[in-house]
């Protein structure tokens, strides 16, 4: 598939955005992180800003984007419906959470409540966007089991970086909050090994002899559909040589895993100094490198069944 810029910031931004929100709905109920209101405003701020960022340029990629709020009428049947109204719908917890972590100072009770919702519904906007690509049957590199806990874990430890970093700067120790990050970094990584592993060593059970219920031998179109590029073969049929992959997954895993998980760890050893915070905002910088190649990656390696009519003998 063709990387669209537009859907790679709006998956990687409010992938960040809404694991820094639920982090923050979480510890903050719980009573782990300071009360104080410009600690709390920041944080909010820096979610809600990446999100709401990210949810802006996922309509550039509309072909209409003054008719996007159409598109959630169909959430009984649609995941981009349900994402939509999600994601608006988790503007209404965590609005009254940040009213009374910012003007109250207060992230008890009621706030508390709306604090552990935020999580809940930041947790499911992930999982719905994570979903509209679970769900297509057509493409078999998301099509899988892996691709909703690929989503939520590089959620959950970008929004982990973003939180420890935004610790460090406000001079805060919460040893919680540092021991989560390389737990959370170690679970991504995993996931998208096994992720990786699972496209390069299986296939789509779909091929131009099942397309036209023919069994034996492999069939092969005579002629091509088109004598020109169209626009599935640009959107669709798009590809990326195999030793770019590779290489681009090697910066990925060194700037997304390897580097945060080492600097994330010596933030953890020596929380309050300037090396920790030095280190905690580089493994945010890094992280955020390697997450635009991650998801760069995540749709050029995509192959839509269509391709078998342009001549592919598998997907």
């Amino acid at each position: 598939m063709h990387p669209a810029f537009s859907v790679i910031f709006f998956t990687t931004s409010s992938g960040a955005g809404y694991g820094l929100l639920a982090l923050m709905g979480l510890f903050g109920a719980a009573g782990q992180l300071p009360q104080d209101r410009w600690f709390g405003l920041t944080g909010l701020f820096i979610a809600l800003g990446l999100v709401s960022a990210g949810l802006l340029a996922s309509m550039l990629h509309l072909g209409r984007p003054e008719r996007a709020w159409r598109a959630m009428s169909q959430w009984r049947s649609s995941w981009l419906a349900r994402e939509g109204v999600l994601a608006l719908a988790t503007y209404v917890p965590a609005g009254i959470f940040a009213i009374g972590w910012v003007f109250l100072e207060n992230t008890s009770g009621l706030f508390a409540l709306m604090g552990v919702l935020s999580t809940v519904m930041a947790l499911l906007t992930v999982i719905a966007t994570s979903m509209i690509y679970r769900s297509l049957k057509t493409i078999h590199q998301w099509n899988n089991c892996w691709t909703l806990p690929g989503y939520v874990t590089l959620s959950l430890m970008t929004g982990a970086l973003l939180l420890s970093a935004l610790l460090m700067v406000f001079g805060e120790q919460v040893r919680a909050v540092h021991g989560l990050v390389p737990v959370a970094i170690v679970v991504a990584w995993i996931v998208k090994y096994v992720y990786w592993r699972f496209i390069d060593t299986t296939q789509s059970l779909a091929t131009p002899n099942s397309a036209i219920g023919v069994d034996g031998a492999s069939v092969k179109p005579l002629d091509p559909p088109h004598s020109t590029e169209n626009y599935l073969l640009k959107e669709m049929g798009f590809q990326v040589a195999r030793k770019h992959a590779t290489k681009l997954r090697l910066i990925s895993i060194a700037t997304l895993f390897v580097l945060p998980l080492v600097l994330s760890l010596i933030a953890y050893m020596g929380v309050g100094g300037m090396i920790a915070l030095i280190a905690a905002v580089l493994a945010v910088m890094l992280a955020g490198l390697g997450i635009l190649a991650e998801r760069w990656l995540f749709f050029a390696e995509a192959r839509h069944a269509v391709n078998l009519y342009y001549g592919a003998e598998s997907v």
